[in-house]
């Protein structure tokens, strides 16, 4: 006698990985090109000081409430910013391939 429960029950252990891996890798492939597109933003926002390069080679150096504060100021969150877009996109990478590897691609 023909069973729906059985034929829904096959179909739904064979088809997971069918699925789901190809709708994993696009989810993870648009989270690599919106962290890449931050990264490049953020990179560009920052600001360029090259004095700063100089200084150790010059000793010269600036106390004033503003380098001391830096862990507030817009460029170390624009840094911050950098730094965590550059660990999604490499975690992101290394999982899509190891998708890739499951799949069987």
């Amino acid at each position: 006698m023909f069973n729906i429960s059985t034929l829904l029950d096959d179909q739904l252990v064979g088809d997971f990985w069918t699925t789901f891996l190809p709708i994993f890798r696009y989810v993870l492939f648009g989270i690599i090109i919106a962290a890449a597109i931050v990264l490049t933003i953020t990179t560009l926002m920052q600001s360029n000081d090259s004095s700063k390069s100089l200084d150790a080679f010059t000793g010269a150096t600036q106390e004033s409430y503003y380098s001391q504060n830096k862990g507030a100021s817009r460029d170390s969150i624009l840094k911050r910013i950098s730094i965590s877009m550059a660990v999604i996109i490499f975690v992101c990478i290394i999982l899509f391939f190891v998708s890739e590897l499951i799949a069987g691609v």
